[in-house]
């Protein structure tokens, strides 16, 4: 039958009308999308966090509502937590586009079984996500449409793993706890990567009602709701019989954990340089700075009300510090824990006589088995005292730095001179608050000098690297590179292998480490710096406020805590490097006789004078390339002073003795070297040039 003409046009004028609204109605709808977008940016509102080397949370900061919000990626969470969620909250997320209708089916089923009363909202994870990005107090019919068009919103938005991961950011958990991480760093101590059944189960349960289901609080409440869960595992099948009554017996602690609160002083300085930053990762080891934190509380309570104490420990391949302790605590009021000791710049006491030693094996003034004198002195005014006010008389080189002899270090620092042993210093790196009133003088190599923890700690790391001191950085900005060395590599051996024979403090951990310690004058500063092959940590022992702490000192308050640091390290022993070739370890008798006996009457003899290198002069650069790719040698000349004479070239003898004034000499190689001459009577001339 065919239809009317009239009936077939008002069909057709009606399918247009319909056409038209529906086209309408689209394009309302996405103007409207396009118009009100969802508000996903939530990164201004997340906490601020300061991560270790691998990623790990050290600090963690409340974000600006006062509320702990940590970002968070499903890599971070325990899959088995986020199948128990899905399973628990919607088990049809993977399919549906925001709307789930069997979920909606259900939940209008049940307002009109109940009378118009809302008994199970019908909500998926992204509609959650679509109220929790806007907060609304109420909870009505209107609201849960709005949620639906926003969930529609973000489904077009976000793909199934960024609204999972919203969902874990921004889902309350009780009290200022919002997202998955703060919620298990605070109800178990730990990050929500590995959970337990019983965990998990909770998690899953606390954002529906996060007040009365908070375990702190409601504890009774908190296992009713996880046994719920679990409950509701093992009837979907997901979950054996035997787990869900292991899970259903496990404890559920009633008492809120803090947050890591690891490295406050760093982390508050590495924000501060960059206030913008969301996230700041820094190369210190948590488990370390653990250990080494929980040491340094320990040992508030042993030292004096007032005395603080801070560490550091640093790869000295690196340069990477793995741990900075400030204080014995950064709320410690008494002993003014806020303050960063490990950058506060003090007196070093005896820690600097390594390098003094160093230099004096350089130049080939002395040698571990060579004698000196270790009595009263006069120079020139100044006269310097041991720590215990007795004297040894005569000791070996050895022995001196072993005990850390004040009058031997002193007698070496005069004919080494402050003013090169600066130098060197500063080749690490380092800077020094030098004493008014203009050169340094022998009292910088007793302490007169000031210098933080750290910049020691950096200055150690020659020991293990040859001479070669490497730049400290914790993160924060790269360090420039250093490039000369602070100590030739057979002088920075020859110190490292004495200070390895320095024995342990009393009831020690007995460790293969090399340490030297050190106390300022008027006991107000106690240190100890020890290393191995690859490891260098320093500790420091006062009071904040400069005082004077009677009865602290660097063997028997810092030296016992460096030991024990080293053991709670956990570290995988390292050894020293070991002795270059052809440096030769010679006991005394086998010594020229120069060098048998330091300071002998003939040095300071007034009639006595002493070589000098004429040829090649201090800071020359020579070119020994002969053409044809040979090279010549390298002619050495001197004048003055008393034959026979030992040439010592980058701290390795050239020959056993020479009566001429001239020697030729064939380099190893381009680059920096150090020569130097002994004669008869002890004394000795360096210059220092570039071979090209």
């Amino acid at each position: 039958m065919t239809m009317p003409a009239s009936r077939r046009a008002r069909w057709l004028a009606g399918a247009c009308l319909g056409l038209a609204g529906c086209a309408a109605l689209t394009g309302a709808a996405l103007w409207a999308d396009k118009a009100y977008p969802p508000p996903l940016d939530v990164t201004a509102g997340l906490s601020r966090q300061v991560l270790d080397r691998d990623g790990r949370l050290l600090r963690a900061y409340a974000a600006r509502d006062g509320r702990w919000r940590l970002p968070v990626t499903l890599d971070q969470v325990d899959s088995d937590y986020l199948d128990m969620l899905i399973a628990y909250e919607d088990k049809r997320f993977y399919s549906h586009h925001g709307i789930d209708p069997l979920a909606v089916a259900r939940a209008a089923w049940q307002f009109v079984a109940h009378g118009g009363r809302i008994v199970s909202g019908g909500s998926t994870l992204t509609m959650q996500v679509a109220r929790l990005i806007e907060p609304r107090a109420e909870r009505s019919l209107t609201a849960k449409l709005r949620q639906a068009a926003r969930a529609i919103q973000i489904e077009r938005r976000l793909s199934k793993r960024e609204i999972l991961e919203l969902y874990l950011t921004l889902a309350p958990y009780g009290g200022n706890l919002e997202g998955v991480r703060a919620a298990s760093l605070a109800w178990f101590g730990r990050e929500p990567k590995k959970l337990t059944l019983s965990q998990s189960a909770l998690l899953v349960a606390l954002p529906q009602s996060p007040e009365t289901r908070r375990p702190d609080r409601h504890v009774e409440t908190a296992y009713v709701a996880r046994d719920r869960v679990l409950g509701r595992m093992r009837a979907a099948g997901l979950l054996p019989d035997f787990e869900v009554e292991r899970a259903g017996r496990a404890k559920l602690s009633a008492v809120r954990k803090a947050l890591p609160d690891l490295a406050p002083h760093l982390a508050d300085r590495a924000l501060d340089a960059d206030p913008l930053a969301d996230s700041v990762t820094l190369t210190l080891n948590a488990d370390l700075q653990q250990r080494l934190e929980q040491l340094a509380a320990e040992q508030g309570h042993r030292l004096g009300r007032r005395q603080s104490l801070a560490m550091v420990l640093a790869d000295a391949r690196s340069g990477h510090i793995l741990a900075s302790v400030g204080s014995t605590g950064f709320l410690d009021s008494d002993r003014f824990g806020a303050i960063d000791m490990t950058i506060a710049r003090r007196s070093p006491g005896s820690t600097l006589k390594p390098f003094i030693y160093g230099l004096a094996f350089e130049e080939a003034l002395v040698e571990p088995a060579t004698l000196i004198d270790d009595a009263p002195a006069n120079f020139a005014g100044y006269r310097p005292r041991n720590f215990d006010l007795a004297y040894q008389g005569e000791v070996s080189i050895r022995e001196a730095l072993q005990l850390s002899l004040n009058v031997p270090a002193v007698r070496l620092l005069d004919a080494v001179s402050p003013v090169r042993l600066i130098g060197r210093l500063k080749r690490g790196g380092v800077a020094l608050d030098m004493p008014e009133g203009g050169a340094p003088g022998l009292a910088i190599g007793l302490g007169g000098v000031g210098i933080s923890l750290r910049d020691l700690v950096q200055l150690y790391t020659a020991f293990p690297n040859d001479g070669q001191a490497v730049a400290l950085t914790d993160g924060l900005g790269e360090p420039a590179p250093l490039d000369a060395p602070i100590l030739s590599r057979n002088a920075a051996w020859q110190t490292a292998d004495i200070l390895s024979g320095v024995a342990a403090p009393a009831d020690a951990p007995r460790l293969k480490i090399a340490y030297k310690t050190g106390t300022s004058y008027g006991y107000r500063d106690a240190w100890s710096v020890g290393f191995d092959g690859r490891h260098v940590l320093g500790v420091w022992v006062g009071r904040a406020d400069a005082a004077p702490s009677p009865g602290i000192s660097g063997i028997g308050t810092a030296a016992p805590i460096l030991f024990e640091a080293f053991a709670r390290a956990g570290l995988a022993p390292a050894r020293l490097p070991p002795r270059p070739s052809g440096l030769v370890v010679r006991n005394r008798n086998d010594l020229p006789h120069a060098l048998r006996k330091f300071g002998g009457e003939a040095i300071f003899a007034e009639h006595a004078t002493g070589p000098e290198i004429v040829f090649p002069p201090a800071g020359a650069r020579v070119d020994l390339d002969a053409g044809q790719g040979r090279r010549q040698p390298l002619v050495l000349k001197l004048q003055g002073g008393s034959p026979p004479y030992r040439w010592i070239a980058n701290g390795v003898p050239l020959k056993s003795t020479t009566r001429r004034p001239n020697l030729a000499w064939r380099p190893d190689g381009p680059g920096a070297s150090n020569l130097t001459v002994i004669d008869a009577n002890g004394q000795a001339a360096s210059v220092s040039v570039f071979i090209e």
